[in-house]
């Protein structure tokens, strides 16, 4: 892909991210896509990188000139962009606990390949439940080569577990999911009355200074996107379940959260989270389309609770079709929607070829983040609640959309040095670390965190 056609590209993933938020076309002049270089990949994976940064930068901007006057000025980074899809932690002298467990991954089943995603005990236990074998990643490979693919994911979704065949582009496209998916928008937006507007004040350098964010996602793109909003100020306010671990993400993706834990099946847990949900003006949640309906904790009671709450929310599969409830990750959404079909086809592999980052977690993650920030910027204008509502495949689709024409390699983002990194250390529970340079840089308000990343639970669940 020549220079011109990764500046384009870019810029269309912009456009597409910021009409999709409702952000006017005007505004994108106050945004400079700078840097160099592609993530290895037959997508334009990069271009949606650092679009989806500069989409959530951009709403920053908007709502800070909703109380200053000009909209600031703005510059996402794609070099910067491509190492925090990736990571943006540095450890020193510890190191982070692997990704994956001994049994996720890619098989070949009878007619393909399929993918286990069994990081988490109940997922795994429903997989090899289904197998009938043993934690043994060679064992489950023996069974999984006599299964087919679409039977076997089958069986273990219907489990409770999670899995993926991976399907071509076109068959995604005539998969009646793919189908649905393909007829969504990027984003679905409602506003609502909420009859009074807030007295934000909106510093010019901490623009989301005094604004309090429930954070109920988990994996990636949801605490992606209240990271960024912590980053400007925000205070954020994660929860999760007793028992619930992420391991090897919680020092990447708890960095300026408080974390709690809750349980929303008890009733003391359901008490308490509507108190907090009452003096919030944000919730991010990332449980499947029916969880918090069938918990007593539906859209129409979180709106009856708090007709002001900015809700923003993220599915796997989409919000139509046979799949609107199915439980998805990243890596499993690249199997089923052809992109991991397309980069092993495209790259003359033997074997699937995903994107080189958790792309789909990562650009959803900022983009919800926008479209939280959009909502702020709403409910200053007008004191209206809003929702949002995102999904992996829906993004997968506006990747598609990018794909690069051929498999030519084009340079790569250079390295990371030590320019690259804060030159103050992160105490973190686990160890010092530091951070890479934020990818965005809005004028006069500098992206920061005020506390380091946290273990889960190791915060009181209040305000």
């Amino acid at each position: 892909m020549a220079d011109n056609d990764i500046d384009r590209s870019a810029a269309e993933a912009l456009h597409a991210i910021w009409h999709a938020a409702g952000g006017a076309d005007e505004a994108l002049g106050a945004v400079a896509l700078t840097g160099a270089g592609d993530l290895s990949s037959v997508f334009a994976t990069t271009s949606l990188a650092v679009a989806s940064i500069a989409a959530a930068g951009l709403a920053v901007a908007e709502l800070a000139a909703a109380r200053h006057g000009a909209l600031p000025r703005l510059r996402a980074d794609r070099r910067l962009a491509s190492f925090w899809f990736a990571d943006s932690i540095r450890p020193d002298g510890w190191a982070l606990p692997p990704a994956w467990d001994a049994v996720a991954g890619d098989y070949r089943c009878a007619d393909g390949w399929i993918r286990l995603h069994t990081n988490a005990p109940h997922h795994r236990a429903a997989a090899l439940a289904v197998l009938g074998v043993p934690a043994e990643r060679e064992r489950v490979a023996q069974v999984v080569a006599g299964w087919s693919g679409e039977a076997l994911e089958s069986a273990i979704v219907d489990n409770g577990g999670c899995a993926a065949q991976m399907r071509s582009l076109d068959d995604w496209a005539v998969h009646p999911q793919g189908a649905a998916v393909a007829a969504e928008p990027l984003l679905w937006r409602e506003t609502f009355d909420a009859a009074t507007r807030p007295a934000w004040t909106v510093p010019a350098d901490r623009p989301l200074a005094g604004i309090r964010v429930l954070d109920l996602t988990r994996i990636l793109a949801g605490p992606t996107a209240t990271r960024f909003l912590a980053g400007y100020g925000a205070t954020v306010l994660r929860l999760d379940p007793p028992g619930w671990e992420e391991p090897s993400l919680q020092p990447e993706v708890t960095l300026g959260k408080r974390c709690a834990r809750i349980d929303l099946r008890s009733d003391p847990g359901r008490t308490l989270f509507e108190r907090l949900l009452r003096e919030a003006d944000v919730i991010v949640h990332g449980y499947r389309a029916d969880a918090l309906e069938r918990l007593g904790l539906g859209a129409g009671r979180r709106r009856e609770l708090n007709p002001g709450l900015v809700d923003v929310s993220l599915d796997a599969y989409g919000w139509t079709g046979p799949w609107r409830r199915r439980r998805g990750f990243d890596s499993l959404v690249q199997m089923s929607s052809g992109i991991a079909e397309a980069g092993m086809r495209l790259r003359g592999r033997d074997a699937p070829t995903p994107l080189p980052v958790q792309a789909l977690d990562c650009a959803a993650g900022y983009i919800m983040a926008g479209a939280a920030v959009r909502g702020l910027a709403e409910r200053l204008r007008a004191g209206s609640g809003s929702s949002a509502r995102a999904s992996l495949a829906r993004v997968a689709a506006t990747l598609a959309a990018l794909r690069a024409p051929d498999c030519v390699e084009r340079p790569q983002p250079a390295p990371a040095s030590q320019a690259d990194v804060a030159g103050t250390i992160e105490h973190t529970p686990w160890g010092p670390a530091r951070r890479l340079r934020p990818p965005l840089e809005l004028d006069r308000a500098p992206m920061r965190w005020d506390l380091p990343a946290a273990s889960l639970g190791s915060s009181p669940a209040q305000w």
